[in-house]
């Protein structure tokens, strides 16, 4: 009897960035080109209020240019669209309207978009200058809101997706499966969850408990072969990698022969690197000083106001 597996899904982190510099539309591109099923990521607005696609809140690691990208303008004298990353080769800076345009395109209408909703952001103005992109597309319920997925951090982000943007689908982004319990589980469909988090015996837990409800797991930055094979083990629906390729040629060679290749990759690694046993211990404590310090208290926070801007409901 032939058994019917489901591998994975391929969703490019921050693009193909092994092989072109992250956030830009080259590597978003090269990733659809591979055949990912995805892309991921990150946002944050400018002084004069666009919609970047960048991890940092500032600019000097992958531009080498000073600031922050809330006190930047993008437009003018000194404006960051002028900015090129220091990795070759060398691109701009893309915003979220561009990237739209990119997945909007007929050949990329099937490719799914994780947008990293980072805490620095103000999720009322960054929530609804993104409805305001979004909802200028041809047909964009039908061809582009059901591809959207909102990767929040903080439990405060959650009430202003639902209020602005009710038709994107959620996740939880992190490595704390404490928060992840605590504050998310009703307000999400998806768990995008650090590789690490998920190696102990309340990461299987947690895999176990999700796969009951019907939740799906992300797992990130899964570069590593044997950690994609694990991620494979424990039944993960999307590999989120900077190494879209070898991904999907490892997936390929698993859908001929599965039990043959997953053999050749040991489960030793679990037990001789000390992240995968000591991290997750310390994931909790550290994920929720880094969000109360960023963001405010994650039991404390204000809720978004009604909103007049006409939004479509899932």
């Amino acid at each position: 009897m032939t058994v019917t597996r489901v591998l994975p899904e391929c969703w490019g982190h921050r693009g193909a960035s092994a092989d072109f510099p992250e956030n830009s539309i080259a590597s978003f591109a090269a990733a659809m080109k591979d055949g990912a099923e995805g892309i991921e990521s990150d946002v944050h607005v400018s002084l004069d209020g666009i919609v970047i696609m960048f991890h940092d809140p500032d600019l000097e690691r992958t531009t080498g240019s000073k600031g922050l990208i809330r006190e930047r303008n993008w437009y003018g004298k000194n404006g960051m669209e002028s900015l090129l990353t220091i990795k070759k080769p060398k691109q701009s800076i893309p915003t979220f309207e561009q990237t739209i345009a990119l997945l909007m395109k007929p050949e990329n209408q099937h490719v799914k978009f994780n947008v990293d909703v980072k805490v620095q952001n103000d999720p009322d103005r960054l929530f609804s200058l993104m409805h305001e992109i979004i909802s200028a597309q041809p047909d964009w319920e039908t061809k582009l809101a059901p591809r959207i997925l909102l990767g929040l951090w903080h439990p405060r982000f959650v009430a202003f997706a639902k209020a602005r943007l009710p038709y994107c689908s959620r996740s939880y982004i992190g490595m704390s499966i404490s928060i992840a319990r605590e504050y998310f589980w009703d307000g999400v469909e998806v768990f995008s969850m650090s590789f690490s988090s998920l190696t102990n015996s309340d990461g299987q837990k947690f895999r176990n408990e999700c796969k009951a409800a019907g939740k799906r797991i992300m797992v990130w930055t899964v570069n590593e072969p044997a950690h994609m094979m694990e991620a494979v083990r424990w039944g993960i629906d999307v590999i989120l990698t900077d190494v879209t390729k070898k991904w999907l040629e490892l997936r390929a060679a698993l859908e001929v022969d599965y039990d043959a290749i997953l053999s050749q990759y040991s489960r030793l690694f679990l037990w001789t690197n000390w992240k995968f046993y000591l991290l997750p211990i310390l994931a909790n404590r550290v994920a929720r000083y880094y969000l109360e310090s960023s963001a405010g208290p994650l039991d404390s926070f204000a809720h978004p106001e009604a909103s007049t801007t006409k939004t479509v409901a899932a």
